[in-house]
């Protein structure tokens, strides 16, 4: 069995724990990815800065700052999410 057989058997779910992992690698690793989806898809243009607080099947929930306040900012995806494999897949689709 390949590495990338062994890694396709692996369906992991999007748990409490899966969303933290998420939401620490981009802010850590993509801030400016996390502005996008808020200034895009959270209709926040002004915003100046964004985390990444939660994400789930349906969506993310971005907390952004907005003429130096801070903001909740919910977005849907166009689809439910499978699996991580699914979230990282669309997060990457969003930003083309």
């Amino acid at each position: 069995m390949t590495t990338s057989e062994k890694s396709a058997d692996k369906v992991e779910k999007i748990t409490a724990q899966v969303s933290d992992r998420i939401c620490k690698h981009m802010n850590r690793d993509h801030a400016a990815a996390v502005l996008t989806y808020a200034q895009r898809y959270g209709n926040e243009q002004s915003a100046t800065a964004a985390t990444l607080t939660a994400i789930d099947d349906q969506g993310m929930t971005l907390e952004a700052e907005v003429n130096g306040v801070a903001k909740p900012v919910r977005v849907s995806f166009d689809h439910e999410l499978k699996d991580a494999a699914d979230a990282h897949h669309t997060l990457v689709a969003m930003l083309k």
